[in-house]
């Protein structure tokens, strides 16, 4: 679990491409104090496994369906990417809830300026913006924001500059692609909703039946 409050900004320094997958080993300083293989770290977003790791580096091996599933694909060397360790018990939680399982990208239409707020608009799957809210939260490449405004099928966020400052939201332009996750507790709602709705579709307690028995 991440709270979506970026650590660092990292710097791709190899992929190793597979047939269906690939290694990405990333220069780092402040995610590496107290880790160890096998710890997750989110990279833009993406929660991965830390596989290896030396002196500013860690290693983490991305699988076919993450690369499918997100922007981590058009990675290159150079490139820069968020990064933020898993959230400790004792820490202070200034985000929101961010699993790091990505629902989907998202294209970045528009980037305006409103005084000191940077605004993005960013083009989703439709089938996404049921759970975007506006004053909800979402999380773009791993940054916790606030969604400002909705459409059918497209949101904005409006963005401090110090967030745009301290993240990799500073690098993007119109065009760009970025990895959205939608917030959790609306998707388990909908799931639960929709499993009560089936149940009592399916529930053989009529008006004819309770007449039936006395009620």
């Amino acid at each position: 679990m991440f709270t979506g409050i970026v650590e660092e900004i990292g710097t791709v320094a190899r992929i190793t491409q597979g047939n269906h997958s690939a290694v990405l080993k990333i220069q780092a300083e402040r995610v590496l104090e107290n880790t160890k293989i096998g710890d997750s770290i989110a990279v833009n977003g993406v929660c991965l496994t830390v596989t290896e790791i030396s002196a500013a580096l860690f290693s983490a091996d991305v699988m076919h369906e993450t690369l499918n599933r997100s922007s981590l694909a058009s990675l290159s060397r150079g490139s820069h990417v968020n990064l933020e360790r898993a959230m400790q018990a004792d820490g202070r939680f200034g985000g929101h809830f961010v699993t790091g399982h990505i629902d989907g990208m998202g294209e970045i239409l528009r980037i305006s300026r409103d005084g000191t707020a940077v605004w993005y608009t960013i083009r989703v799957d439709p089938k996404l913006t049921p759970y975007i809210v506006e004053k909800g939260s979402v999380a773009i490449d791993g940054i916790s924001l606030t969604v400002a405004k909705t459409a059918q099928a497209e949101f904005s966020i409006s963005a401090i500059p110090h967030t745009v400052g301290q993240t990799a939201l500073n690098e993007k332009r119109a065009g760009d692609f970025v990895n959205v996750e939608t917030d959790v507790i609306g998707k388990y709602i909908e799931k639960l909703t929709k499993a009560a709705c089936e149940q009592k579709k399916e529930s053989k307690i009529t008006m004819d039946f309770l007449s039936n028995q006395g009620f």
